[in-house]
C-alpha cells in the first residue's frame, strides 16, 4: 500500500465511520478496488482510532463532565451510592453524568465479549463480500422501516441500565461488516423509542471504549507484522489514521445537524445502491468475495 492508497482509505474511513453506511464494509470494498486485496480487519480497527479521536475532541466537554462526575461519585463526594441507584432512570437522579459513565461501560460489555469470542470470524469469514451485501441490504431496509415507524420520543435523560445493554447488543452487530456501528446503534435506539439525535449522540459516546480498545489491541498485536507479507506498513497506516481523524471531525459536525432535521432515507437508498453495485462487481469478477485479508 502506497501513500496515495492510504489517503484514499483514510478519507473513506473518516467519511463513513459516523454515517449509518458501515465504514468497515467501505474499507473492505474500496481497499480491494484500489489495491491488491482487502486491507484487513486490523488495518480497519487501527484507522478507527483516528475517527474516535475526533469523537474525543468534539465531545470533549461531555466526556470530561461524565468522567469527572463519575470519579466524584465513586469517591463519595456527593454522598451518593451510585451502585444502589443504577436501577433508576437517569432523568430521576441528580447523577445524570455519573450514571452515563456506568451505562457506557455496561453497554460496552457485549461488543468486548462477542469480539473476543468471534475474533477469528471477524478477521476472515465475516469479511466475505456476499455477507456484506446481505447486511448492507437487510440493515438498510430495517433502518428505513424503523425511521418511519418509531415513536422517537425518549431522550438520553430517560436512559436506564436495560436500554444501555440493549444499545450495546445493537452496537455489537457491527462486528459484521455492512451492519454499521452507528447504524446498528441508531436503529436499536429508534426501536426503543429514542429520538434520532439522542440515538446518534449516544452511539458516538458508546463507541469510544469499544473502538479504542479494539484499535489499541490490534496495534499492539500487529507491531511486528507491519510491512511484512504484503500487509500495510506502519507509515501508511498512520497516514490513513490521521486523514480519518481530520475528515471524521468534519463529518460529526455535519451529521449531528442533518440527523435532527432529516430522515435516514438517503442513507437507506445509498446502502441498497452500494449492495447492488457490489453484486455487479462480484458477478463480473472485479471483486473477489473471499479476498485474503492481511493481518494489519
Amino acid at each position: 500500500m502506497g501513500a496515495g492508497e492510504a489517503i484514499v482509505l483514510g478519507l473513506v474511513q473518516g467519511l463513513t465511520e459516523f454515517l449509518p453506511v458501515s465504514s468497515s464494509a467501505h474499507l473492505r470494498i474500496v481497499g480491494e478496488l484500489i489495491g491488491n486485496s482487502d486491507p484487513g480487519a486490523a488495518f480497519t480497527a487501527i484507522t478507527q482510532l483516528g475517527t474516535e479521536t475526533a469523537v474525543l475532541l468534539y465531545f470533549r466537554r461531555d466526556i470530561a463532565s461524565i468522567c469527572t462526575s463519575w470519579w466524584r461519585a465513586v469517591r463519595g463526594d456527593r454522598g451518593t451510592d451510585l451502585r444502589a441507584r443504577l436501577g433508576a432512570p437517569v432523568g430521576q437522579t441528580p447523577d445524570h453524568q455519573a450514571l452515563m459513565a456506568w451505562f457506557i461501560a455496561l453497554g460496552s460489555v457485549p461488543i468486548v465479549f462477542l469480539g473476543l469470542l468471534f475474533k477469528d470470524a471477524i478477521e476472515a469469514p465475516f469479511r466475505n463480500l456476499w455477507l456484506i451485501v446481505l447486511t448492507l441490504t437487510a440493515f438498510g431496509l430495517l433502518l428505513g422501516w424503523v425511521d418511519r415507524r418509531a415513536e422517537q420520543r425518549q431522550t438520553l435523560a430517560q436512559l436506564g441500565p436495560r436500554d444501555a445493554v440493549r444499545f450495546g447488543l445493537w452496537q455489537a452487530l457491527a462486528l459484521i461488516p455492512g451492519v454499521s456501528r452507528s447504524g446498528g446503534t441508531i436503529t436499536g435506539g429508534l426501536l426503543m423509542g429514542y429520538t434520532r439525535e439522542a440515538a446518534a449522540r449516544y452511539s458516538f459516546l458508546l463507541a469510544v471504549p469499544a473502538v479504542f480498545g479494539s484499535g489499541l489491541y490490534q496495534l499492539a498485536t500487529s507491531l511486528g507484522d507491519f510491512g511484512t507479507a504484503g500487509t500495510p506498513g506502519f507509515g501508511v497506516t498512520l497516514v490513513a489514521t490521521l486523514v480519518a481523524f481530520v475528515v471524521g471531525y468534519v463529518v460529526i459536525i455535519a451529521f449531528l445537524k442533518i440527523v435532527s432535521t432529516y430522515s435516514y432515507r438517503p442513507f437507506v437508498w445509498y446502502r441498497l445502491g452500494l449492495a447492488a453495485l457490489v453484486v455487479i462487481l462480484l458477478l463480473t469478477g472485479t471483486l473477489d468475495a473471499t479476498s485474503a485479508a492481511p493481518a494489519a
